[in-house]
């Protein structure tokens, strides 16, 4: 029988309800052995996530509030976790535990070990009403002294312990480190815990359950009801990702990739969707569909330096780069010329640096000229489809063209997995609808 480990994010396990919901798919399917949980989310839209409560309890008790201030809002998160407790019908209370964790956050326990006890206490309400065994992410998740993952330790220890339980749930989102803090990975951190028991448990797949039917080919609050994509590759979801694209924790990406273990993006509400496959490598190549997705982000400046005869200059890009580097900026992207070179960066990054960074860079290069420019949106067009389909870098610049955007720069990688244009920001909705409708609909 195949083995398959589940992620449940925040919104499918909100409340009673969702609980059920969330058991119902779990039992339907044997193999759905090992289950990981977020902390409760938002029940309507005006509602605040248990682990944004949590955090507001250690700010209070930073600040020194008042203790009947303090009382009044853990009692608010104690009744999030009980109301859940007494309409499932649960016969055990967390008393214990509450006491526990107030008195820790009380005494200094830190910022992380608050955060991380929505999804712990999410976890044993979750075990208890599964009938399965519950696993602290504490014992079997964990950190090196520099906060980074270890993932060797966890991988060897947690495979052990999983071996030892047929059925288990094991909260997301945080571990320990070396000194038996408890450490928590960045938000949305859940995601990259069940990507590690994936990998620990050898699983054929992870199911990662939210409140979409699946990674969509471009942001709804841009293009109205875009495609849910079918099938993406590891690397074409990196790009999306990485150029602002959200649905899974992009860091959750590489434990199952380097074990080749595909993920499936499914809807908690819509069971019986398909949802998207997230695969290693992707076979065929669907004509109808050139694209993968599409996404962007604003908030980018351009440095352009201008120098006859650059290109015969050895080491021009590296000094470039150095004045960059001096001062904490990451460059995005290279765009170049033989006598122009340009530099993408954040323009939250050069803000405070840009005299600073212009005065190096000129003194470095002895330009003919240097510039910096902000109001850059980037727009990512990305599909393995694209390096078999000729023509699609002019129909992504028709497309654009057409609809009134001038391109501000270009770039493309020599995998010709994805087209980069940098356009204005005032012009970056405008762009994104221009090209998903040219490849869409």
């Amino acid at each position: 029988m195949s083995l398959k480990v589940v992620k449940f994010g925040g919104s499918s396990l909100a409340d009673a309800e969702h609980f059920r919901q969330v058991a119902e798919i779990i039992k339907a399917d044997p193999s759905r052995r090992y289950v990981v949980p977020s902390a409760p989310g938002k029940r309507f839209s005006e509602d605040t996530k248990v682990t944004d409560m949590l955090y507001s309890l250690y700010e209070l008790v930073r600040s020194r509030a008042a203790s009947e201030v303090i009382d009044a809002h853990f009692a608010s998160i104690k009744a999030r976790y009980n109301d859940i407790i007494s309409e499932l019908g649960l016969d055990f209370d967390l008393s214990g535990e509450y006491e526990y964790i107030k008195n820790a956050v009380l005494h200094n326990s830190g910022r992380d070990f608050a955060a991380s006890r929505g999804e712990y206490l999410n976890g044993i309400i979750l075990a208890k009403y599964l009938g399965f065994d519950f696993i602290d992410a504490e014992n079997v998740i964990f950190f090196k002294e520099n906060g980074s993952f270890d993932e060797e330790k966890t991988n060897d220890i947690l495979s052990l312990e999983l071996k030892e339980h047929k059925n288990a749930v094991i909260p997301g989102f945080y571990g320990t480190s070396p000194n038996g803090t408890v450490v928590t990975f960045s938000r949305g951190g859940s995601d990259i815990t069940g990507s590690i028991v994936a990998r620990a448990a050898e699983a054929d797949l992870y199911e990662n359950w939210t409140d979409v039917s699946g990674f969509m080919m471009a942001d709804p609050r841009i293009i109205k009801n875009p495609s849910i994509i079918d099938t993406i590759t590891y690397r074409e979801l990196r790009e999306l990702s990485y150029m602002g694209a959200t649905v899974l924790h992009e860091d959750a990406i590489f434990p199952v990739r380097n074990a080749g273990i595909p993920i499936n993006i499914k809807n908690t509400n819509k069971p019986e969707d398909r949802g998207t496959m997230i695969v290693s490598q992707a076979s065929g190549y669907d004509t109808e569909h050139i694209i993968t997705g599409i996404a962007g982000k604003k908030g980018f400046s351009v440095l352009t330096i201008e120098k006859d005869m650059m290109n015969s200059e050895v080491g021009f890009g590296r000094k470039v780069l150095e004045s960059l580097e001096d001062f904490g900026v990451a460059f995005e992207h290279l765009p170049s010329g033989i006598d122009t070179m340009s530099v993408i960066v954040s323009t939250s990054q050069i803000d405070e640096h840009r005299e600073k960074v212009l005065q190096s860079v000129t003194r470095r290069t002895k330009p003919d000229s240097v510039t910096l420019e902000d109001g850059l949106a980037l727009v990512a067009v990305v599909g393995r489809g694209m390096v078999k389909a000729r023509g699609t870098a002019a129909r992504v610049f028709s497309a654009i063209s057409g609809a009134g955007v001038n391109i501000r720069m270009i770039d493309q990688g020599s995998c010709e997995l994805n087209i980069i244009v940098g356009v204005d920001e005032q012009d970056f909705e405008k762009a994104l609808n221009a090209i998903y409708n040219e490849f869409v609909k």
